[in-house]
């Protein structure tokens, strides 16, 4: 019998192969083709469709790196396939294993109508069904002459990474310009084949079921003729038809199909490229709702719909279209599917605002899930966001992908750091590019981890990022999986058909607490620092831009600029996707990037230069205008005044070369080195820095991960590395708060100015670094003489706590991880800070004490720099500027303080006025406010948002700085909330309970 089986298997494999799918098209003519070649980035459709063509050649070489060439197709359908169906076969030189990645196409009627996409697995276009005969055919196509940048064994470095490297070497061969018949029957025949043969391979060999299958294709193979298989195909088909129709058992595992097609909002490509490939997509997808009336397509990620809105109208009127009949549904309510473990608390409310709005805007339709299948993690504070956004549901698939440890739920509650519970599922497909194959669905069967308690599961079905989308095959594939023995059923349903049945059948599932950490691309945490430090100074120059508008829009009736902060914000949004912010995506996106960053920050300084200016009015006094939530030097939070400085500091020298700053509160020892040997809190009187060890310590490893360049670090790089302590410098600065410290390593160069200002608990560390070194990893050590066995990082709205140690492949997985402003370590009663004004990735860990005294020390690592090769050869190259700060005796609600205070600087302002109040103040410290800003719908209302953010229970009073009509509690979108508790309110000061981690926003009317 085994004999039997493979002889079979072997058999189909062959059939299929060299007589069945060549059959699918048996007649073919050539069509005519022509090409013109657009000069320099793409050009609008009327230009290409006018231009003058000149003749190409199928074998032809075409298409420079990232050019358009627009090929101009024509033929005449032969008069003898009358009543056939006919279709044009378009390959432009497709890798049919590589789906997106390569070459794309868009086809266009010669009036500029919109037909659909060019793909690897979707290179035909219908012609006519049945075609009558001589029928002229005249098609155009947009072709993108993408390179190919992706190849996985092994990933090496390459210049095609930016159009200005890249070269003009065509990419591509012109490989079938074709009208061709169409025969459905044969094309039937291999999906029956296809179905049945990947069904059997998953079933077991001692099972009845899957050797009537093997009988029925014996048959079917037996009946079709070779040498003529149109003819012979209805008949083969005959002999499938009963194991066709044996329907599934009851018990079997039920999967939602929906169509899919991720799309990187940038990754091998630049942006631009980006909005072509979506118009590609929604085109393909349009087409196929209209010939597929069961199937459904979801696209996530609002600024895509955007694109089509802005740059394809076209297509926009069909998609419009198809979102009304309820087939084109938009998915997750997000700007984009963004990074969610780097982007700070307002960043990622708003990434729920501007998405959700858009889609209500549009077409009315309010979205409950969070749609996220290829993000690296997700943070602690996530799911308080998803519900504050009138969500409830949350989809990933990339949890899949840890090394280490397998997750052990794909249909759970995720509880955050405030105790907030979402609905959460992870397609057991293992892949958001399921393409209906029999080994998929059955993998996704047998590996739903929530059997006995749940049977549903989601596949995100179809070829992304430029692959595509859902195919015809696909469809017929499901088609056939709808109630098939053996197989899990199928059925094409929206996301929330699906979160519907899956709740309603798992009312109890199990809850997983705090982050959902990805094992895997965590030096995605520290690559491209350009890129994370422009989005973290975009997001605190925004929150200042909407404060200091704000006051002074209320103040002084200032014009507060509603569409330039709309526009802005949704601008560092998209720069937020998941491959940009994370820095991993090519050459050109980060060059961008960095320009875009640039004129973000002019924009928005002019903004607070005016608001600001409005506030002082004219006159000579030096105002101080603080934008941080916590009040300093005498100016209260989000206020201006004259700044107080009390206190003085000291800098001598030490015998040793080396120097001593104190200011009366800490008393910092500097060796001849240039490292921090000591740092004494003389009101606790204990040292902070461990024993015979030294802080400020910069380390370098190399840094060569198994796989994903700019992705990943693995841990083994800890095995070597080497500690920077020769030092070409190390003296005062003119200041006299202040020492500068000069290294030279490699090819790089570091310049460190360690201050300390009088009257601060903060030894504060600005970093610059040359950095012309490749495949390394710069890390910035801080030993501390703190037992801990956990401590705290911060994230959205709040803090998460991670063990310092490694008692399980857990805790020795996270190696590398996340945290916002600052990392916070603690013994009872005293705690140290480290913090930071534009760095993500650190690792912590402890050790013996050398000393001999027993117990264990503490160290935190800020993670600085890298470079990879891979896919941007000349990752990080260049100067950088950090600042981080250590601040000894530090309790959690200093480190919070600090955070805010090191990412936002005071600025001062020469003016009339003798101070400015707050327009927005809070009487407790724990509360932090997060945004102040008027309402989005114009009415001028001012918007409040803050939460608790010490982990505890709190009451807080809130003072208005103006006349308030009315207080509600809104959701992030600015809208009542139905079942909210309302606050105690006394004229202007409103007074609410928060418990832990709490998220609040107030909309306060103005009377």
């Amino acid at each position: 019998m085994h004999d039997d089986r493979t002889l079979v298997e072997a058999r189909l494999r062959r059939v299929l192969d060299e007589r069945i799918r060549p059959a699918v098209y048996p007649e073919s003519v050539p069509l005519d083709v022509a090409v013109w070649n657009a000069p320099g980035e793409p050009v609008p459709v009327a230009e290409g469709l006018a231009a003058a063509p000149e003749t190409i050649a199928v074998g032809a070489r075409w298409g420079a790196p990232w050019g358009t060439s627009w090929f101009r197709v024509t033929g005449t359908v032969p008069e003898a396939w009358a009543g056939r169906t006919v279709e044009a076969i378009l390959d432009l030189g497709f890798d049919e294993n590589m789906p997106g990645f390569q070459c794309e196409g868009l086809v266009y009627r010669p009036d500029g109508t919109p037909v659909k996409g060019l793909n690897p697995r979707n290179q035909w276009v219908r012609i006519g069904a049945p075609v009558e005969g001589g029928e002229e055919v005249r098609l155009h196509i947009e072709a993108a002459s993408n390179p190919v940048i992706l190849d996985y064994h092994p990933f090496l470095p390459t210049q095609l990474g930016d159009k200005e490297t890249a070269g003009d070497e065509p990419q591509y061969t012109l490989a079938r310009m074709d009208l061709a018949i169409f025969d459905e029957s044969v094309w039937q025949l291999v999906i029956d084949l296809e179905v049945l043969g990947e069904l059997m391979a998953e079933l077991p060999v001692e099972g009845a079921r899957r050797w009537d299958i093997l009988r029925a294709v014996e048959r079917a193979l037996d009946a079709v003729d070779l040498q003529d298989v149109g003819g012979t195909a209805a008949a083969a088909r005959s002999h499938l038809a009963s194991v066709l129709a044996e329907p599934a058992v009851p018990s079997a595992h039920r999967i939602s199909a929906v169509g899919h097609a991720h799309i990187d909002s940038a990754w091998l490509w630049p942006l631009r490229e980006t909005v072509r490939k979506v118009a590609r997509t929604t085109s393909n997808m349009t087409a196929l709702l209209d010939d597929e009336p069961d199937f459904v397509f979801a696209m996530s990620q609002a600024q895509q719909w955007a694109w089509v809105k802005e740059h394809r109208p076209e297509v926009w009127a069909r998609v419009k279209k198809a979102v009304a009949d309820g087939r084109f549904v938009p998915a997750g309510g997000m700007w984009v599917e963004s990074d969610t473990n780097m982007p700070g608390s307002e960043a990622m409310a708003r990434q729920f605002v501007h998405g959700k709005r858009f889609f209500l805007d549009e077409f009315g339709i309010e979205n409950e899930e969070a749609w996220l299948p290829d993000t690296f993690g997700f943070a602690a504070g996530l799911p308080q966001i998803i519900k504050a956004a009138g969500s409830k549901w949350l989809l990933t698939q990339k949890i899949s992908w840890s090394q280490t440890n397998k997750f052990p739920h794909h249909t759970f509650q995720w509880e955050g750091v405030d105790g907030t519970r979402i609905f959460t599922h992870f397609p057991p497909v293992d892949t958001y590019n399921c393409s209906m194959k029999g080994s998929e669905i059955a993998h996704a069967a047998r590996n739903f981890k929530d059997k006995g308690a749940a049977r549903h599961s989601l596949a995100p079905t179809g070829w992304g990022d430029g692959g595509g989308g859902t195919t015809r095959e696909m469809i017929a594939k499901a088609g056939r999986l709808r109630d098939l023995e053996g197989s899990a059923t199928v059925a094409w349903e929206t996301p929330e058909e699906f979160f519907k049945k899956a709740e309603a059948e798992y009312p109890n599932p199990p809850v997983w607490v705090g982050e959902l950490y990805l094992e895997l691309h965590r030096a995605t945490l520290t690559s491209q620092a350009g890129t994370k430090q422009g989005n973290r100074r975009s997001e605190h120059l925004l929150r200042e831009a909407e404060l200091w508008a704000a006051t002074a829009a209320v103040r002084t009736g200032f014009l507060y600029p509603y569409e330039e902060l709309d526009r802005i914000w949704k601008t560092v949004l998209l720069h937020q996707f998941h491959d940009i912010l994370p820095g991993s995506s090519i050459a050109w996106v980060h060059r961008e990037a960095r320009r875009t960053y640039a004129r973000v920050a002019g924009e928005l300084n002019a903004i607070i230069d005016a608001a600001q200016r409005a506030l002082a009015g004219e006159g000579t006094t030096e105002l101080v205008f603080n934008s941080a939530p916590h009040g300093r030097s005498g100016v209260p939070a989000g206020g201006a005044a004259t700044a107080v400085v009390a206190g003085a500091v000291s800098l001598s020298s030490t015998a040793a070369g080396g120097h001593v700053l104190d200011n009366g509160l800490l008393r910092i020892e500097i060796d001849g080195r240039g490292l921090v040997v000591s740092v004494y809190d003389i009101e606790a009187d204990r040292e902070t820095v461990a024993p015979g060890r030294a802080a400020n310590l910069l380390q370098l490893h190399p840094d060569f991960p198994n796989m994903w360049d700019a992705w990943d670090v693995d841990e083994f790089y800890r095995n070597t590395g080497t500690d920077l302590v020769d030092a070409d410098e190390v003296v005062p600065v003119g200041d006299g708060v202040s020492v500068r410290v000069v290294r030279t390593f490699g090819a790089s160069r570091v310049t460190q100015v360690l201050s300390l200002a009088p009257g601060e608990r903060r030894l504060t560390l600005d970093t610059e670094v040359d950095w012309h070194e490749t495949e390394k990893f710069l890390k910035l050590a801080f030993p501390l003489d703190v037992h801990a066995e956990r401590y705290a990082s911060e994230t959205q709205f709040g803090h998460f706590h991670r063990p310092t140690h490694t008692n399980t492949s857990w805790e020795a997985a996270k190696f590398e991880a996340c945290n916002h402003r600052f990392v916070h370590i603690e013994e009872p009663g005293w705690g140290v800070a480290v913090v930071n004004d534009s760095t993500y990735g650190h690792d912590v860990t402890r050790a013996v004490r050398s000393d001999g005294d027993g117990g264990t020390t503490t160290t935190v690592r800020v993670s600085l720099l890298r470079a990879p090769r891979f896919p941007d050869p000349e990752t990080d190259q260049g100067v950088h500027r950090f600042r981080h700060a250590l601040v000894p005796g530090a309790g959690i609600g200093d480190a919070v303080r600090e955070g805010w205070r090191i990412n936002l600087p005071e600025r001062t302002v020469t003016g009339g006025a003798p101070s400015v109040a707050p327009l927005v103040s809070v009487e407790q410290d724990a509360v932090v406010v997060t945004a102040v800003k008027l309402a989005d719908d114009g009415s001028g209302d001012v918007v409040v948002r803050f939460h608790e953010s010490r982990g505890g229970r709190t009451r807080a009073t809130l003072t208005a700085g103006f006349e308030v009509a009315a207080v509600t509690v809104t959701d992030l979108l600015e809208r009542p909330l139905a079942d909210a508790v309302a606050p105690q309110r006394d004229g202007d000061r409103v007074t609410l309970r928060l418990r832990p981690f709490e998220l609040v926003t107030l909309r306060l009317a103005r009377a």
